[in-house]
């Protein structure tokens, strides 16, 4: 139990560090983005965006930009003009939802981690107090001597499961919160 608790910390642990740092970068790339496109033309925007590619708004930009030039071809031609926007809306979309889908990995893990690893620990300590019980049932007494070291030993498991849960847990509602403002 304790093994799978370990498992769980580190990967979060991991996966909470990496989220860190690939947010901190998106929106570092975002105000670099905004300022240029706020301060510049279309053209200079286009550029940055191409060095500014861990910003999802930079990207969805590129990618709208670059549907765009095909657009103008595709427009000189007999296509209509709403059968384009509606390829660019739609362009747009699935840029933007590759983007999201991109920001949002990992964050399964640390749901997961934060909701089942207290249970996980739970568990270890109903095993050790079983096993506590047991000891009691085999020495033929009640002392604290004989159950005393099983119980302490049983509760290492629930309060590592709790140090894995509640670092997940912060980091998924915090990340969360950040990718949802990102996304929109």
């Amino acid at each position: 139990v304790l093994l799978v608790l370990v498992g769980f910390s580190l990967t979060s642990l991991t996966i909470i560090v990496t989220k860190w740092w690939e947010l901190r970068a998106a929106d570092q790339d975002i105000e670099a983005f905004l300022e240029v496109y706020r301060r510049e033309g279309f053209s200079q925007a286009y550029d940055a965006a191409r060095h500014l590619d861990r910003s999802p708004l930079a990207v969805v930009f590129l990618a709208t930009g670059d549907e765009l030039n095909g657009a103008r071809a595709r427009l000189l031609g007999t296509r209509r003009t709403d059968v384009v926007l509606k390829e660019l809306e739609r362009s747009i979309a699935w840029t933007a939802s590759g983007q999201a889908r991109r920001l949002e990995r990992g964050m399964p893990f640390l749901a997961t981690t934060g909701s089942s690893t207290p249970f996980i620990g739970l568990f270890g300590t109903v095993v050790g107090i079983i096993a506590a019980f047991q000891s009691i049932g085999q020495a033929g007494q009640a002392s604290l001597a004989v159950v005393g070291p099983g119980i302490a030993e049983a509760l290492v498991a629930t309060a590592v499961g709790l140090l894995a849960a509640i670092p997940a847990t912060i980091a998924y509602n915090t990340y969360a919160a950040r990718i949802d403002s990102i996304v929109s």
